[in-house]
């Protein structure tokens, strides 16, 4: 209740011009991600949600909080995350979300789920794909901004894109008499797919969410592919008609048969990547397009899909060397977990950042990825994952040092977002 009492307080203040008191975060080292310097004894003077400015010294009258003794950077930002999930390891995990939880019972979890994220120092999420909940997850994103929930600040994507037949419920058998719910919103023909796209934007899409491919398969030579989903016209009819309307599209492409169709089109980032050749490294960096990896649901889903499915095996072998692949290209990679396709009470997304250093990243680069990198993926590069003065006043502290050991973003000890403490220093 204090917290969503002083966010009200905030907001008051703003609305009638005044400003609000000043507070000061006193950091034992301070991380800048955008420079790659560490300050000691750094302070972080914090006004109405927004970072004033960075200093040695506490403004007379400040309030202080005190994280000194705490290793302390910009909020993480999560690039790929569905809030109204709570895992789908199996078809019928998925199924039964979709077909036996109300979608007011599935916000209430999602709030539970937000909160988690933000204790754990994901102070801002791109959520992307509802999963059949409608525009819930445009609610979500608006209570949060209201201070009525406490979450990360949310980017929504809302139903996600596919054609017809390319995705539905697990495959479970279901009788063919019966129109079941869907987790996506389906489309066919280029003016279909356009005028999907101006209904999820009028509902209050922040990105569109596109399935590029499904059905992976490995062929005689060994090369991994899957079945591409829309046509050309079709996606380059989202993709134009969302560019044209100042929104982004996220592509869900596993393979190199949906990566070849999405880049084409336009697409602002890709989705998994599991599977990426030369040549498609090659064009996601001349075009910038960003990749959300996403390796700790497949280390959490495709280890026990495997065992149904070998394809999966595989998937997981290939992820290694193409994401080695995409970072000695320079492709822009933005942390991604998949968050919701684990439960959000068992994982801790913050393991992505260990994945990531293990599979070649500098400690620097993976730290990056949460806030540099994810920041200029949402469009965000002045407001998020960056300590400069009139940025968000997002912080996360940790006890140990994400330089010497990079599984210390697993141990937060102290969470600021827009200048309120969720996580006091110290936990």
């Amino acid at each position: 209740m204090r917290v969503v009492a002083w966010v009200a307080a905030l907001v008051c203040g703003s609305a009638l011009g005044q400003q609000g008191p000043v507070i000061a975060v006193k950091t034992g080292r301070l991380l800048d991600p955008a420079t790659q310097k560490v300050r000691t004894g750094a302070v972080v003077v914090v006004q109405d949600g927004r970072i004033k400015s960075v200093g040695d010294a506490v403004p007379a009258g400040a309030q202080v909080v005190d994280a000194s003794g705490l290793t302390v950077c910009p909020g993480f930002i999560d690039t790929h995350t569905h809030v109204l999930l709570d895992g789908d390891l199996t078809d019928v995990e998925y199924d039964a979300q979709i077909l036996k939880e109300s979608l007011p019972y599935r916000a209430l979890r999602a709030t539970q789920a937000m909160r988690i994220a933000l204790q754990h120092g994901f102070t801002t999420h791109r959520d992307i794909g509802n999963e059949g909940a409608g525009f819930a997850d445009v609610d979500l994103k608006r209570a949060v901004a209201a201070g009525i929930v406490v979450g990360p600040r949310l980017f929504v994507a809302t139903k996600a894109l596919a054609p017809t037949g390319a995705y539905g419920l697990g495959g479970t058998a279901y009788s063919w008499e019966l129109e079941m719910p869907k987790g996506v919103q389906m489309c066919d023909g280029a003016d279909a797919c356009r005028r999907a796209v101006r209904d999820q934007i009028s509902h209050g899409a922040d990105w569109i969410k596109v399935y590029a491919d499904r059905g992976y398969f490995k062929r005689p030579d060994g090369q991994i592919r899957s079945l591409p989903n829309f046509t050309e016209e079709e996606l380059k009819a989202i993709v134009d008609q969302a560019h044209r309307t100042n929104r982004r599209v996220a592509a869900h492409s596993i393979t190199p048969s949906g990566h070849a169709i999405a880049l084409a089109a336009g697409v602002d980032s890709i989705e998994h990547g599991h599977v990426l050749d030369d040549a498609t490294v090659k064009l996601m960096a001349q075009k910038k397009v960003f990749l959300s990896p996403t390796l700790t649901v497949s280390a959490y889903v495709e280890g026990a899909r495997s065992k149904i499915n070998p394809i999966w095996a595989a998937l997981q072998k290939a992820s290694e060397e193409s994401f080695r692949r995409a970072l000695a290209a320079g492709v822009p990679i933005a942390l991604g977990t998949d968050a919701g396709g684990f439960p959000w009470e068992q994982i801790n997304q913050a393991e992505e950042f260990r994945r990531y250093v293990a599979w070649g990243m500098t400690p620097w680069q993976a730290l990056r990825s949460a806030t540099v990198t994810a920041a200029a993926l949402l469009g965000k590069e002045a407001e998020l994952g960056t300590l400069a003065s009139g940025a968000y006043a997002d912080l996360v502290g940790m006890k140990d040092d994400p330089l010497k050991d990079i599984t210390a973003t697993e141990r937060v000890s102290f969470v600021m977002k827009e200048g309120v403490v969720v996580v006091p220093p110290g936990r």
